[in-house]
């Protein structure tokens, strides 16, 4: 019998709807917000309303009969660190959820989201793979000062779903196989992935690993402590500059990977040297995981939306060709993620884990 999905993302100002049948999406939508229609609110728990009426309206207007729905799913929020999984919402996850534990972030009305819906339904609501996932080995969270730990901070969600692909490609279980994965986006993380755990990844958030399309990546220490102190900065800026406004967008003034393909075809060889040194470093992360794993690597999986640019892949792929197979899977569909994650569950393959 066929499972019948409702998944919710909401982002800082949209809401993303899918519904899905089994694997197969049967619509989509994006409702969005301009900052003036969200400026009222205080908080992110305080749009819950606002969000859910919306979402409602869109439903109705599309005739679609909740009834026959078998779950909702909710894009997981910033909660107390968790290994990764499916996990059915309840009161512990709701509270946690509401207070925003580890911050106020629009992800965390997807739990709120999905639980409205199931309970008038009578049917459980989930989520998937939250930003909070930290499986990190404890050697992996030494940073050199007992003061800063490394943190697990990476795109758990569609990491784990490439994962969970290329396992099946291969023939063999997410929980027996290693992978390293470089998602490739505004933001690029690179993670080693042991018998169905992220055990070492860099920060791809906070200023670790290769630089992006819009961060700095890791930087020298000394460097930045002489720019923090050289007064022609203030903190927010720093931060502004290291995240956001870092990476490509600093070199090239674009984080736009189809406009520096095409400057690079056109002949610039500024743009050519610096999409490159952004792939190099990517291919030395890559490297580095591939020791976290002592060269057991069943595969190296590229995503993201920059993995549609031959160009970057091609060179990451000279690369590290020698370490093991390459598989590529561009872009990243969190909506068609959070269901799989939930069909996972309810065919069996997955054990649904329990918030505390």
């Amino acid at each position: 019998m066929s499972s019948f999905i409702l998944a919710l993302n909401p982002g800082s100002t949209s809401t993303k709807i899918g519904v899905f049948k089994d694997e197969e999406m049967l619509f989509e939508h994006t409702l969005r917000y301009s900052a003036e229609e969200l400026k009222g609110f205080a908080n992110i728990y305080s749009q819950y309303e606002f969000r859910l009426e919306d979402i409602q309206a869109f439903l109705r207007e599309e005739n679609f009969d909740l009834n026959l729905l078998t779950a909702v799913v909710g894009r997981g929020g910033l909660l107390k660190p968790i290994a990764g999984g499916t996990y059915q919402v309840n009161e512990a996850m709701l509270k946690d959820l509401r207070e925003g534990y580890s911050g106020d972030h629009a992800s965390n009305l997807g739990g709120l989201l999905a639980h409205a819906f199931a309970q008038d339904l009578n049917i459980p609501a989930y989520i998937v793979d939250p930003t909070v996932v930290d499986e990190l080995e404890e050697v992996a969270r030494y940073s050199g000062l007992p003061m800063i730990s490394r943190r697990s901070i990476q795109h758990t969600l569609n990491q784990k779903m490439v994962a969970h692909s290329c396992a099946l490609e291969l023939e063999q279980s997410y929980q027996e196989s290693n992978f390293i994965v470089a998602h490739l986006g505004g933001g690029i993380s690179v993670s080693a992935h042991k018998k169905g755990r992220i055990i070492d990844s860099n920060n791809a958030l906070d200023g670790d690993g290769p630089f992006s399309p819009e961060r700095a990546g890791g930087l020298p220490v000394c460097d930045v402590i002489t720019m923090a102190y050289s007064g022609e900065y203030s903190q927010a800026e720093l931060r502004k500059l290291f995240v956001g406004r870092g990476g490509l967008i600093a070199y090239l003034d674009s984080n736009d990977g189809r406009e520096i393909t095409q400057r690079i075809e056109q002949g610039d060889q500024k743009a050519k040297i610096v999409f490159e040194a952004m792939a190099y470093q990517v291919a030395k992360e890559i490297g580095a995981q591939a020791v976290v794993l002592e060269g057991q690597i069943d595969a190296i999986i590229l995503t993201g939306g920059l993995a549609y640019s031959q160009y970057l892949i091609s060179y990451i792929e000279r690369k590290i060709g020698f370490l093991g197979r390459v598989f590529v899977y561009p872009g990243e569909d969190e909506l068609l993620a959070l269901a799989l994650g939930v069909l996972r569950v309810l065919k069996g393959a997955e054990q649904v884990k329990v918030y505390v």
